[in-house]
């Protein structure tokens, strides 16, 4: 009777929309965790799978769930994947720059690992529906330890299958080296994506849900066609006792979507950005404090939080970031609501031994004196988004060539009313000006934000002798990477 009384007050609404609205009134689904695949004996092996799911949706399979899984290796190890394309051979749906071909392969974001086959190549491996890739990852003795990712780089095809959730979490193993506090803490494994809401008949209540803000910072009346998950789950809830610490490692794994992320009544206590511990560089400042962070796709966070006081409503929440007169809405909303739970929280281990640097510091003052020795320049226009007046192609000539062991000056120039999320391959950078202008907090990352009509300059290190090969720099936004702003380097 409740819910037929519903209906004749709704009309226009389905039951599968007053169910739906029944079930977001039930108690907040708790986090979960990922499946773990961990290292033994220096080897991570397993079979994934990509599939299309009950929902119609892209998907990571791992042992007949599709739930990706976190893969967990120390420096040395080598992983090993057998990927699987099990998805329809004819898709019938539209991709980027064409009809979607289902084609899927594997990108180790972050990684400073080889481009070549068997490892991270993205150009020349490459698995129709009813074929297979085999991986051979060899982590470097000297990565950073840390948070990095894993999803589907396909040119053309890479948005549909990051924004249906294939990707998961990589965590290299050793962070405590560098802040030893983290050892002893609960670790949360926090792996945001975005889901289209464009075309769902439940779009106003799913926004509801996560308390999107209108009109949005831009104070436009632009319809936001994305939501966050959280771990796969629509605003769950996340138990920490009040007081008790945590260490969190977040990954902004969305195809498209910005996150300006914070946790009411507490700050962030950074540990470590795009994988790069802050000691790795400087150990003399090991841990950061921010209200929020800014995290472009494929940025990640690692921090260490304190629960709020129990009494109060606290969530994890994005702010709304301003991506420009032609960008994509990226409204406020809550990701995940903090959970007070009783239980004592776990007594602190002793903090032992110092962060020291693990590797000689460039002349970083030197390297920013000179002129860039590459810059390259973001434009668009209704065909496409190009690189230096250049749209990707597969069968182009590298844009530039690297000489390894070096380290480069790259000035990015944003000629566009939007931001871009910059990222190379294989390599890490310092990020040291915008607009011309000094950073306070100069950061060691592997994408960074380029502000719209703006730039930024930053020191890239080219000193890893194993990345040799063939890679690629692109926008982080997937739908600009697949219309075309991507370009190939050459590491030599």
């Amino acid at each position: 009777m409740k819910i037929r009384s519903t209906l004749l007050r709704l009309g226009l609404f389905s039951l599968a929309t007053v169910i739906l609205m029944i079930l977001f009134q039930r108690k907040t689904v708790t986090l979960a965790d990922a499946p773990q695949i961990v290292a033994h004996n220096g080897v991570a092996s397993f079979t994934l799978h990509a599939v299309r799911d009950d929902a119609s949706r892209d998907a990571f399979s791992f042992n007949g769930q599709t739930k990706p899984p976190v893969i967990r290796v120390s420096p040395g190890d080598t992983l090993n994947i057998t990927y699987v394309n099990d998805l329809p051979p004819a898709s019938g749906e539209q991709c980027s720059i064409g009809p979607c071909q289902n084609m899927t392969n594997l990108h180790f974001h972050g990684l400073g690992v080889s481009p070549k086959a068997p490892q991270d190549d993205v150009l020349d491996m490459m698995a129709m529906p009813g074929q297979s890739l085999n991986y051979s990852v060899h982590i470097p003795l000297d990565q950073p330890p840390g948070l990095y990712w894993y999803h589907t780089h396909p040119h053309g095809e890479s948005e549909r299958q990051v924004l249906d959730g294939m990707s998961g979490a990589i965590i290299v193993e050793g962070i405590d080296r560098f802040v030893p506090e983290v050892h002893a803490l609960p670790e949360k494994v926090i792996v945001l994506r975005g889901r289209s809401i464009e075309h769902d008949p439940n779009a106003e209540i799913l926004k509801k849900r996560v308390e999107i803000a209108s009109p949005g910072c831009r104070q436009t009346a632009e319809t936001p066609e994305r939501i966050f998950t959280v771990n796969g789950e629509i605003r769950p809830g996340i138990n920490i006792v009040p007081g008790e610490r945590q260490f969190w490692r977040i990954v902004n794994a969305s195809a498209d979507s910005y996150a300006d992320v914070q946790l009411d009544g507490t700050p962030w206590e950074i540990v470590a950005l795009d994988g790069m511990p802050l000691a790795y560089h400087d150990p003399e400042t090991p841990v950061r404090v921010a209200d929020h962070v800014l995290l472009p796709p494929a940025s990640r966070l690692e921090a260490i939080v304190t629960g709020p006081p129990g009494k109060t409503h606290a969530a994890l929440r994005t702010r709304c970031v301003d991506t420009g007169p032609d960008g994509d809405p990226a409204p406020a909303m809550v990701l995940a609501d903090v959970v007070p739970v009783s239980s004592p929280p776990r007594p602190a281990a002793p903090v032992t031994g110092s962060p020291t640097a693990s590797q000689l510091q460039p002349d970083l003052a030197r390297l920013e004196s000179e002129p860039p020795q590459f810059v390259t320049t973001f434009t668009e226009d209704k065909k496409g988004f190009y690189i230096n007046g250049l749209l990707y192609s597969p069968g182009a000539d590298p844009m530039l060539r690297v000489k390894v062991g070096t380290y480069q000056h790259w000035r990015v120039v944003n000629n566009t009313r939007e931001l871009h999320p910059m990222h190379i391959h294989q390599v890490h950078f310092y990020a040291y000006a915008q607009n011309g202008v000094q950073l306070a907090q100069p950061e060691w990352l592997d994408t960074v934000n380029v502000p719209y009509g703006g730039s930024v300059d930053m020191i890239v290190d080219f000193t890893n002798p194993v990345i040799r090969g063939m890679s690629v720099f692109h926008c982080h936004l997937l739908n600009h990477e697949d219309k075309g702003m991507m370009a190939k380097v050459l590491f030599e």
